[in-house]
């Protein structure tokens, strides 16, 4: 009892400090934005936008219990010094990690959920459309962090954006690197790489390299 009473008045008030400051007053005392106790705050910078009504403890990060991870033992990281915008309710599961730099900006739309242990990491720009599901164990990158440069002293691979369509469900150990395009309504099978653009709505997509295996699909949680 006095444990679970301990671990409300964590959250809560690490709930209350993230709102207050990453919100403006009358939105923060809303409180949308509950943060689990396991939600390492590494780079507490940026911004957050609510494009979106707001109603308390709609963006929910660091909590769930997927069976194969310890939620006890695993723990979120927040590192964000750009731009995180929110359009909906959104729950990002425990282990997660999100890194976003000084010119990222990080969209999430509607109903957006991660269950457990995925990084997303946005240098420059990845938009998630509304009602994603993402599984565990999934990385995201729009950049390669080291430059490759040719003998004209010329970058061959600056960071690129990713935009990922309404209603994909992306598979567990996923990896999305930069210039990735997800169309709409589509399933991403697990141990998927994307480097490109997909064009094919309503189909799911698996093995390596990636192609359209069943077409003219849609999926349900």
């Amino acid at each position: 009892m006095i444990k679970s009473l301990c671990n409300i008045l964590s959250i809560s008030a690490r709930s209350v400090y993230f709102n207050l400051k990453y919100l403006p007053f009358k939105q923060a005392i809303k409180m949308p934005i509950l943060l689990s106790k396991k939600v390492y705050l590494r780079g507490f910078a940026g911004k957050i936008i609510l494009d979106c009504n707001i109603i308390p403890g709609m963006i929910k990060i660091g909590f769930g219990n997927v069976g194969i991870f310890d939620e006890k033992k695993t723990r979120s990281i927040w590192d964000v010094r750009g731009t995180v915008i929110f359009r909906g309710k959104a729950n990002i599961g425990h282990g997660t990690k999100i890194s976003v730099g000084d010119k990222g900006v990080l969209v999430f739309g509607r109903n957006f959920m991660i269950s457990a242990a995925s990084s997303i990491i946005c240098v420059s720009n990845i938009e998630f459309g509304n009602d994603c599901l993402l599984s565990w164990d999934i990385l995201i990158m729009d950049t390669d962090f080291h430059k490759i440069i040719n003998s004209n002293d010329q970058i061959l691979n600056t960071p690129s954006s990713i935009v990922i369509g309404n209603h994909v469900w992306i598979g567990c150990r996923c990896l999305i690197l930069k210039g990735t395009v997800i169309p709409n309504n589509v399933v991403i099978g697990a141990n998927v790489v994307l480097t490109r653009k997909l064009s094919v709505e309503n189909c799911v997509y698996a093995g390596n390299p990636v192609k359209c295996v069943k077409e003219d699909v849609s999926w349900e949680l």
